[in-house]
């Protein structure tokens, strides 16, 4: 819900004009000289103009809100119009007490608009009507408190809408991260896969064109799953298993003539557990491929307690460098499901990456 506009304040501020009958009526039926009379109604207008002006921007944000010369002609017209003509023109003390709950800061609503309720009664009383028009000073009390709660009310509902609006903002952006870290974990491995067996396809081209057309046809092959996956992706179907992802290691490292020890996951893993260590092992692979230059790689899998870890270790180089992008959004993956991500160098050289996991994770997997 937002703000209402200038018209619609207008809207709601015009029926509280009937009381300026009870002046209007009398000025007319009161016999006073012409000038007092022309005097009294231009001030009449002026107040009236300077009390719609007012209340038109009522609901602006109380930061904005400061204090306004049309206050103060309201205030010197309602009281100077009330003392000088009497318990009838006694009712513009509301419309002062209406403009101090709508303009004013909270520390000088209150005091104005009791101020306003005590010259209103004070009024009243000089003319021994007290009794009859006590209602009139008990209106300014009850004007400023009712105003005060729909200010009240407009401004939580504004805040909630802007609110909801930033949540869906960061609705948007958490998705367009979440789809940029899925296209960079498909395609960084898919496409590392496709340049290697692409170069070596070229060194086998001349002396053994079977085996380079073979690798060519491995090449098609995963360019049109790279194509698949996202697809997938783009659709929010993709899940990666990690059976699958140990099956594309092998065919990816065996093509770099690196081998890969990997164990035969026995037990069936829970559907998160089971995509998360997938992209562990397609991260690990593709890291492996661009960076290590390493012979072998080993994957270790323990299940045991309430926990599931696995470890990728290769005898490459190793690295001391930063996470990068691939393995913070895996740490994102893992984290979301309670886990954690370790990485570092290996005790026998190399490097080591290893994700440990709650066997109970029931959440889905972040994709």
């Amino acid at each position: 819900m937002h703000p209402p506009n200038r018209w619609q304040l207008l809207g709601w501020g015009l029926p509280w004009m009937l009381f300026l009958a009870f002046p209007v009526a009398d000025l007319f039926s009161t016999p006073r000289p012409a000038l007092t009379r022309a005097v009294a109604l231009t001030a009449l207008l002026l107040f009236t103009a300077a009390y719609l002006a007012l209340f038109s921007d009522a609901f602006t944000p109380r930061a904005t809100r400061r204090f306004r010369r049309e206050f103060l002609v309201v205030v010197v017209l309602g009281i100077t119009l009330a003392v000088w003509f009497g318990p009838a023109w006694s009712g513009l003390l509301i419309y002062v007490a209406a403009a101090a709950a709508a303009s004013l800061p909270d520390r000088w609503v209150w005091p104005v608009v009791v101020g306003a309720a005590v010259v209103c009664g004070a009024v009243v009383a000089a003319h021994g009507l007290l009794g009859d028009l006590l209602f009139l000073p008990a209106i300014c009390l009850l004007t400023a408190f009712a105003l005060r709660g729909t200010l009240r009310l407009v401004s939580v509902n504004a805040e909630l809408a802007e609110a909801r609006d930033e949540l869906a903002r960061s609705a948007v952006a958490e998705e367009r991260m979440r789809f940029a870290r899925d296209l960079h974990d498909l395609l960084g491995h898919s496409l590392s896969l496709i340049a290697l067996k692409s170069e070596l396809a070229g060194r086998l081209v001349e002396r053994d064109p079977a085996r380079a057309r073979a690798e060519i046809a491995d090449v098609e092959q995963a360019a049109r799953q790279a194509l698949a996956e996202v697809r997938d992706a783009v659709s929010g179907y993709r899940t990666v298993s990690l059976a699958q992802a140990l099956a594309e290691a092998r065919s990816a490292l065996s093509a770099a003539g690196i081998a890969l020890h990997a164990p035969t996951p026995a037990a069936e893993l829970p559907g998160a557990v089971d995509a998360v260590l997938g992209w562990v092992v397609r991260e690990a692979t593709t890291n492996v491929l661009r960076h290590s230059a390493a012979r072998s790689v080993t994957v270790d899998l323990r299940s045991g307690g309430d926990e599931i870890v696995l470890a990728v270790t290769d005898d490459g180089r190793g690295t001391t460098a930063s996470r990068g992008t691939g393995l913070a959004g895996l740490a994102e993956r893992v984290e979301a499901l309670g886990g954690r991500l370790d990485t570092g160098p290996a005790r026998s050289g190399g490097f080591r990456l290893a994700a440990a996991l709650p066997a109970a994770a029931d959440r889905v997997a972040p994709r």
